[in-house]
């Protein structure tokens, strides 16, 4: 073929129209050769960058998802733990991996928060990443200690109107899901009220417990435990409709403060330029397996609520959180890394 085109010289009409033909057909070839190996994806491992360490539920949900889809695609699926840097050194790695669906990097909430978090980011959320599927969502819970005199959302608000300096929210790491929830929560309640920075949940939970914070906002993950040993009461869920698990607490936006909804979530994404049929066959298996029963029930015992997408829902995602959240850490003031 190579030799049939470097015969493609000449300017007569008969020379030209065959040397198009041969483009075409070299084309054609080269696209049909990109198909197959496309076809036969996956044909050896793939790795999925998370950018948390091994044990939380991110990891767990990752790991459950990673072990179904090496069984459905005969492939193994190999979890990359690669924390540090508020996620920064796990998507450098993704976005600099060959678009070819070989790498793969756990994305979600975190960095819609990062892009207007960091002052500099050596990537673009929404334009360096190929969008695959959402994974896992995980709402907010309102707790406070189980003796606490308030019962809900309306005792929330009142009691910060009635004492707003001996009032205390209690959320960790600035710039968390679980941070920007408290900050969100007083923009929307119009409440002006101290927040209690803590370096770990047990921490945090410590302070709940001891009452020098009233109110956390956290998941339920973290909370469960104390749920379960009647330590802490569930005030109030973040998500847009009540979790399965605790059918008898409202929501907070059923509870006053209309709008109001805070859920954290990931999902699959690769590097930008990953070839359409590569990430429609993962979009497929990974809702496949988010359908199966056990599955969801492994999800759940973790509080974690597993449901997939198409790859323009979760970049449409992506971006009304990046807008969401840039609103809110510059309403707030918060300090950029």
């Amino acid at each position: 073929m190579a030799h049939s085109l470097a015969q493609c010289r000449g300017s007569d009409q008969r020379r030209l129209a065959i040397c198009a033909s041969l483009v075409v057909l070299w084309l054609s070839l080269l696209l049909t050769v990109a198909a197959h190996a496309q076809s036969e994806y996956p044909d050896h491992p793939v790795r999925i960058l998370v950018p948390y360490g091994p044990g939380g539920v991110a990891d767990v949900t990752t790991r459950i998802i990673a072990q179904r889809l090496s069984e459905r695609l005969g492939q193994q699926f190999v979890v990359e733990n690669r924390p540090g840097a508020g996620g920064i050194v796990a998507a450098q790695a993704g976005i600099s991996a060959p678009p070819d669906g070989y790498t793969l990097s756990l994305t979600g909430n975190y960095n819609a928060i990062s892009m207007s978090l960091f002052k500099s980011l050596p990537y673009d959320i929404l334009r360096d990443f190929t969008q695959i599927s959402s994974l896992a969502y995980f709402d907010m819970l309102v707790g406070t200690r189980a003796n606490s005199p308030l019962n809900n959302v309306k005792d929330i608000i009142a009691a910060v109107h009635t004492n707003p300096k001996g009032f205390n929210f209690g959320s960790v790491a600035p710039g968390s899901t679980q941070n920007l929830a408290v900050e969100l929560f007083k923009l929307a309640a119009g409440l002006d009220a101290q927040v209690v920075i803590y370096r770990t949940t047990p921490e945090l939970m410590a302070g709940v417990l001891r009452g020098d914070v009233d109110v956390q906002f956290d998941f339920y993950a973290a909370l469960q435990g104390a749920i379960r040993d009647h330590e802490i009461k569930v005030l109030a869920t973040g998500g847009p409709e009540r979790m399965p698990w605790l059918p008898d607490v409202p929501t907070v936006a059923e509870s006053g403060v209309p709008g109001y909804e805070v859920t954290s979530w990931n999902g699959l994404s690769g590097p930008a330029g990953l070839p359409e049929p590569i990430v429609m066959r993962l979009n497929h298996e990974i809702n496949q397996v988010l359908q199966e029963p056990d599955v969801q029930a492994k999800a759940r015992g973790f509080g974690i609520l597993v449901r997939g997408s198409t790859p323009q829902d979760m970049q449409a995602r992506l971006q009304a959180d990046v807008a969401k959240w840039a609103t809110v850490i510059d309403k707030t003031g918060l300090a950029k890394q």
